[in-house]
């Protein structure tokens, strides 16, 4: 994500083995421990699948949008899959999806200030 500019270019940086991007490991232990730190270990563990449920919502929308000549099933899958993903997403503590909703908005608009930044 750092090579790609979503996340600060630093987060893209190696080891010196060029193995492990080290940084990004960093970030992702603080952010653990910073959720770890504003609830209990619930908090930390409701906050995954809502994150892995939201994940899997965007690729059902995503498969929407393929051409027929490329879809392996057919479009009402991702539609059920989609709206089965945002129901059973919306299960957990109202604390996690403000939460959750929050970070998919800064990053919308982290993206948006980087996209704009880059083609200005």
């Amino acid at each position: 994500m750092g090579r790609r500019r979503a996340l600060p270019k630093v987060v893209a940086k190696l080891n010196n083995s060029q193995t492990t991007p080290y940084v990004a490991v960093l970030v992702v232990a603080v952010a653990i421990a910073f959720l770890v730190l504003i609830g209990d270990v619930k908090t930390t563990w409701s906050f995954s699948p809502f994150n892995v449920l939201i994940y899997y919502a965007i690729t059902n929308f995503a498969a929407l949008k393929l051409p027929e000549s490329e879809r392996f099933y057919p479009q009402w899958l991702a539609w059920v899959g989609l709206a089965s993903c945002l129901f059973l997403a919306f299960w957990v503590e109202l604390q996690i999806w403000l939460i959750g909703l929050g970070l998919i908005l800064v990053g919308l608009i982290w993206h948006s200030l980087v996209h704009k930044l880059v083609t200005d």
